[in-house]
């Protein structure tokens, strides 16, 4: 794939064809149309602006970087919305990996407290491994269902929905462990 400039566009070789196929689109153009995607999914991802704007510009330089030899993009929107999630996942898991003081924080939250649960939701997704973290995050937080995402995997509907049973199985038991469901 080609490193875009104004000038240069990205076009892969071959074109592609159908919906949401990557016509050819300077790096300029690709953020303009795909940067609110991007956004949203690291928004929901992360729980704040700022971690999202942070993604945002990841996934954006990351793309810029690409060597012009690597392979073109077939379904620009796929490729971005797994780029944002990946780098959404990364953060993620910067964060659960800090050392923080336990001394003087706030009890663990109860049922009421859908803020804190979401919080302790984002700390646990950053502990599953990349696969299984990532087909969550596509199933329960952008909505797509098993078939999509096994289409976007290259594995069967039943492999989904067997990854998404034990990561919600971990995230349980990860969840309880950190004291959010009594």
């Amino acid at each position: 794939m080609q490193v875009a400039t104004q000038e240069t566009p990205i076009t892969p070789q071959p074109p592609p064809h159908g919906p949401g196929a990557w016509e050819p689109l300077t790096l300029e153009s690709a953020f303009e149309a795909h940067h609110a995607l991007i956004f949203r999914v690291a928004y929901r991802m992360t729980g704040n602006a700022h971690d999202a704007e942070d993604v945002l510009q990841t996934v954006f330089l990351r793309l810029a970087s690409r060597d012009a030899s690597s392979a073109g993009i077939e379904n620009a929107e796929a490729y971005l919305r797994r780029a944002a999630v990946h780098a959404s996942l990364n953060l993620l898991e910067l964060k659960s990996r800090k050392d923080v003081p336990l001394d003087g924080l706030p009890e663990p939250a109860g049922r009421g407290e859908s803020h804190d649960l979401r919080e302790l939701l984002r700390l646990a997704i950053g502990k599953l491994d990349r696969r299984s973290a990532e087909m969550f995050v596509l199933r329960f937080i952008e909505g797509h269902s098993n078939p999509e995402i096994a289409e976007m995997y290259g594995v069967s509907a039943l492999v989904v929905a067997v990854t998404l049973h034990r990561a919600r199985k971990h995230l349980q038991k990860d969840i309880k462990e950190m004291g959010g469901v009594r």
